[in-house]
């Protein structure tokens, strides 16, 4: 499977489907922090996104021609728009072209036309300006003809020990009138705790989501989201112990800055739903009259 991975921040989406096999044949991301921690981090993986100069800047000056042909488009369109901490504007947030990002995406899958849509954003994007939002990007992917399916899943579903709640929406080209056939991956017992995280007796079993603002509220304050206590001390939460909570390996590369390592994982994405999702996708799209038959058997009991 070929993917593109648009808004890809620190590369969530790329070290996730990498496990699995996957290609990643073009990527955008515009904040120059996170492009140099992507680079650093990938640039052995995927050598040919660097050398050929297929890690594109500014999505908004991104020609369609450009970009490879690819199966699966990979975006966790920027979230702040949208978001309990942002301005809750949607898609009349002005600040950096937020807002209108998505329309960027619409653009480049009504030129490519790819097989699978794979998108991330927050929670509260389902609620937001009582649901026409999340209505307008439902239909905006159906007019373009492909299903929308969607589902909120937390990160301590599938092994990591952090609630991060996240909208998942997927989509498949042809199939705007099958949105019940796709099914995705089921929960998975929570193997790691915090305790495990900070090698220690830490007083919660999930953590709290990572964030981008409220660094070092007090442990008592209700914004805290980076103070734990463990073996009855008050403890900070580290970039080491966040990229565990993100499923980032060890030896991935990060800044120095606790401040910034932390902000840029608080921006990526839970890396285990996304492989397990990911891992759901390819058995779809191999198999898709198997899985139509039985989702059909399953609605008709």
């Amino acid at each position: 499977m070929k993917f593109i991975d648009l808004c890809a921040g620190i590369g969530g989406f790329h070290h996730a489907l990498h496990q699995i096999g996957w290609q990643c044949v073009y990527a955008s991301e515009i904040n120059p922090t996170a492009r140099k921690v992507y680079e650093d981090n990938f640039k052995d993986i995927s050598p040919e996104l660097f050398e050929g100069k297929l890690f594109n800047e500014d999505i908004y000056e991104c020609d369609t021609a450009d970009i490879p042909d690819f199966d699966v488009i990979c975006a966790g369109f920027p979230c702040q728009p949208f978001s309990q901490i942002g301005y809750k504007k949607g898609f009349t947030e002005d600040l950096e072209g937020r807002g209108n990002l998505f329309f960027e995406l619409t653009r480049i899958i009504r030129d490519k036309q790819p097989k699978v849509l794979f998108l991330e954003n927050v929670r509260h994007i389902v609620k937001h300006d009582r649901g026409r939002t999340f209505a307008r990007i439902r239909d905006e992917i159906k007019e373009l003809g492909y299903s929308f399916s969607w589902e909120v899943i937390r990160a301590s579903d599938f092994g990591l020990p952090q609630h991060r709640p996240r909208t998942f929406m997927i989509g498949f080209r042809g199939e705007k009138d099958h949105d019940c056939y796709f099914d995705f991956p089921k929960s998975q017992k929570l193997e790691m705790t915090m305790s495990d995280i900070f090698g220690g007796e830490c007083d919660r079993d999930v953590g709290f989501t990572l964030r981008l603002g409220g660094m070092g509220s007090g442990i008592e304050d209700r914004r805290n989201w980076d103070a734990y206590r463990v073996d009855g001390e008050v403890v900070r939460l580290q970039v080491e112990h966040a990229k565990k909570m993100q499923g980032f390996p060890e030896q991935f590369l990060l800044p120095k800055s606790r401040a910034k390592g932390l902000r840029l994982l608080g921006n990526s994405v839970a890396t285990n739903v996304v492989r397990e999702i990911g891992v759901q996708i390819e058995k779809y799209v191999t198999s898709k009259d198997e899985f139509k038959k039985g989702k059909q058997m399953r609605m008709a009991l």
